[in-house]
């Protein structure tokens, strides 16, 4: 199962309050004002702050 299309239209950063969308492993979601990936656990979005991961470069 994966993140539904309308769920991920009204979810948010929360950091930014950004736009975020599903990363290409489909494991996380990214924000790329902030640099974040959400990581996506049992399909549940995890939208903490201090959970998320810096973009590696």
């Amino acid at each position: 199962m994966s993140i539904s299309k309308d769920l991920l239209e009204i979810l948010a950063c929360p950091k930014c309050k950004g736009e975020i969308q599903l990363n290409d492993k489909k494991e996380g979601l990214t924000c790329g004002t902030c640099q974040l990936t959400y990581p996506i656990r049992d399909d549940i979005p995890i939208m903490l702050i201090d959970e998320a991961i810096p973009f590696q470069t």
